[in-house]
């Protein structure tokens, strides 16, 4: 994925307001889980509540059902990407501890402040992350929380967000960790520190064998 496209998905909301490890198939080691990231698993379950959480706020935010099947339509990838940015954000946790930066509750309601007053207020900006971000309300802190960490990661490393040098901080934070997808997922790629597709050709093939002649 290309670095100012990765920038976009970890850290959209900073952007807005400023501006494989494969397992064994079915992953045996590591059942009901959607990824191992160090020694702390992301659940199906877990995941499942995290997309559920946006689909909940998407049904009330749209009560028109042509409107809201067009929503789903254009959030097809919301439950890898939900897994992505859950990985992530642990990937982000980790490298930010590694350089001693920490993140206070008052950091967040400031900054939390501060967008709603962009914003034209807390529902406006509640709206705003579900939309473009896909960021349930009641998560809407925490993922200020990484957004402010990853800033001062970057700072502390003397660059910013867009830059190799902090990407190589959380590709060196992902090596540590050992993260491991479970395959339905994809698989996650140390060096871009993103998830990526499993390629599956024999899809194609089993799908051509079916097929009959004209």
């Amino acid at each position: 994925m290309h670095r100012r496209r990765r920038t976009a998905l970890v850290l959209s909301a900073v952007i807005a307001a400023a501006a494989p490890l494969l397992t064994a198939c079915g992953n045996d080691a590591h059942p009901g889980a959607a990824a191992v990231v160090g020694d702390q698993r992301i659940t199906v379950s877990q995941l499942e509540n995290r997309v559920g959480e946006v689909r909940d706020a998407q049904r009330a935010a749209v009560t028109d059902e042509a409107q809201y099947a067009q929503t789903i339509a254009e959030t097809g990838s919301l439950t890898r990407d939900t897994l992505h940015g859950m990985v992530l954000d642990q990937v982000l946790n980790r490298a930010a501890k590694d350089a001693g930066v920490t993140v206070t509750r008052n950091e967040v309601q400031t900054f939390r402040g501060e967008l709603e007053a962009q914003a034209g207020g807390a529902q406006a900006l509640e709206a705003t992350w579900l939309q473009q971000y896909g960021v349930a309300p009641e998560r809407l802190d925490a993922n200020l929380r990484v957004q402010i960490e990853a800033q001062k990661l970057a700072a502390r490393l003397g660059t910013d967000t867009s830059q190799p040098a902090f990407w190589a901080a959380l590709s060196e934070a992902s090596k540590k960790l050992g993260v491991d997808l479970n395959p339905r997922y994809g698989s996650w790629d140390v060096e871009t520190v993103g998830r990526v597709d499993a390629e599956t050709p024999w899809v194609r093939e089993v799908t051509a064998a079916g097929e009959q002649p004209a």
